[in-house]
Parts: C-alpha cells; structure tokens; sequence
C-alpha cells in the first residue's frame, strides 16, 4: 500500500534536549500503525508532531508526499488522552454540538453504530462509564470523516472488558478504510490492532516492522522460567535473572529437559511460553514500557 504519511529525519529539540532525534518511518494507507516507547522516549512529541501541533526543528513530514497543505487538519481527526466535554448534554447531542464545528459531518445515525453508541445516545455524558466515554470520544475524533486517525492511550484505565469492546470499534473503523495511528502502554492492544510498529527510545527509532517479525527477528524459539540454580550457568543460553527466576531463551525444548535433569535444576513450577511484545520491548530498552526514561 502507498504511504499516507511519511516521517524523514524528524528533530525536535526542546530546552537542549532532542526529544526527536532523526526519526524517519513510512506509514500505509489503511493500516494500523503503533507508535511505542517508555515514559520520556519522544512519541508524544512524534505525534504532536504528525497532527501539526508543534512543528519540527529540520527533517520532513509528508501527507500523500507532499508538505501538510492548509486543510491538513480538516483530513485528519485527534482522540486526545483527556477531552473536556460540555456538562448537562447527552451522547446525541454532544454529537450535535461538535458536528457544526466540520463542513460535511459524517451522519450521526452512522457514527452511533460505528462506535456503539446506541446503548447510551441519550445518556448524560456525566453517567457514562469509562468505556462508554472513550467510545464517544472516537465519535468526536471521526465526525469530520478523516483519513487519518490518532488514537492517543485511548484505553488507559479501562478494565479488560471495555478494552475489548474498544478494540473491536478500531477494527471496524479500520475496515472502513482508516489509517489509523496508535500510541499505547498495552502490548496486547498493539499485537491486536498494529500491522506495524515502531519502538522509539531517546528520540530514536530502535525498531520498525510487523509485530511477528520483530518477534521472529528478536527470539529464537521459545521463553523457560524456572528458579535459579547455580548448574543453569552450564547451559550456555541467553538468559535474564530476577527474584530468584531464570527466563532462559530456547530454540529446541525437547533436547532441554534432559539437560536440566542430568544438571539435577529441579523443574518445579517451570513455565514454557512464547515471547510477546513486551519481552521485546524489554529487550530493547531494559525497562518495562510504563516505567520512566
């Protein structure tokens, strides 16, 4: 697919600090691009960045390989991480209220079942629940029909349930034909929804690809955890300690076990998994995705 928008050699600098440090990345129409990184990684500034809130220091942004023209904004739509929305109003008429900010509104009747509003469209936006809040918020973000969507941490301290249900409006939004970019704390949400990826640190891009690929290109084989003994340093394979446990990287566990038991490291509580996003993310910061930077 050809490229919405495209990255190239981004800098932002702030108070003597590179919050963006050459960044350059492509991202496709119609897809789902997550943009991850810690606390203090630069992704934030990225995405103001790509919605024209700030402006950079030198490098190059490109909608449909072109500089952002005057109606850029109008083509794009924004869920912040926190939106002030108007007190004593319903779901249906906070619809109306916004609507008249755009030209050509999309209709409310489809946003409402886009977004699953119809539960709770003429509800006080006070009552809603957490997840019913996010989902109005999608709304607002998608009234002026953009090509290009932002979605912000747009499940942060939803519980499992409402996560879900907002997953499967991203994925219905994206069957629509939306570019959708998405910065998250939730390795679970980007292996859900990203076709792409791209884990930044200290402005710079430390990888970009599939969530499979990356995994494939990481991590051979699969993730042991047992507890520590001192006969597992005759193994010779990559390994990470912590509390007492020991995650050893293993391509091949059949001829493992019966290594483990001549070195007699007892197998109590051992736990055999694939590696996921977060394991990755790990190993190429050093620190979990929400701890600071």
């Amino acid at each position: 697919m050809p490229a919405i928008i495209e990255v190239v050699d981004l800098v932002k600098h702030f108070a003597g600090v590179k919050a963006v440090d050459g960044l350059s990345f492509a991202i496709a129409a119609g897809s789902c691009f997550g943009l991850l990184g810690p606390n203090g990684a630069g992704k934030t500034t990225t995405i103001e960045l790509l919605e024209g809130i700030l402006t950079p220091d030198s490098g190059r942004i490109l909608f449909h390989g072109a500089p952002p023209g005057a109606d850029y904004r109008g083509r794009i739509g924004i869920q912040f991480q926190h939106t002030a929305l108007q007190d004593f109003l319903t779901v249906r008429d906070t619809l109306r209220l916004f609507s008249r900010l755009y030209p050509r509104p999309l209709p409310l009747e489809l946003l409402i079942h886009l977004c699953a509003l119809e539960d709770f469209v003429d509800r006080d936006s006070r009552r809603l629940s957490g997840g019913q809040r996010q989902r109005l918020l999608l709304a607002l973000a998608l009234l002026g029909d953009p090509e290009l969507l932002f979605l912000d941490e747009p499940t942060t301290g939803l519980d499992p349930q409402a996560r879900h249900h907002f997953w499967d409006r991203v994925k219905a939004i994206k069957a629509q034909g939306k570019t959708i970019v998405l910065t998250t704390h939730y390795m679970d949400e980007a292996q859900q929804l990203c076709d792409r990826i791209a884990i930044v640190d200290h402005g710079h891009l430390l990888s970009l690809d599939t969530p499979q690929a990356l995994l494939d290109q990481h991590f051979e084989g699969v993730l042991v955890r047992l507890s520590d003994h001192p006969a597992l340093a005759r193994l010779g394979l990559p390994c990470t300690r912590q509390g007492g446990q020991v995650e050893l990287v293993c391509s091949d566990v059949a001829s493992l076990m019966p290594r483990l038991l001549a070195l007699q490291v007892p197998l109590t509580g051992m736990q055999i998994r694939s590696p996921n996003l977060e394991d990755l993310f790990l190993k190429l910061t050093g620190h979990s995705l929400r701890s600071g930077a």
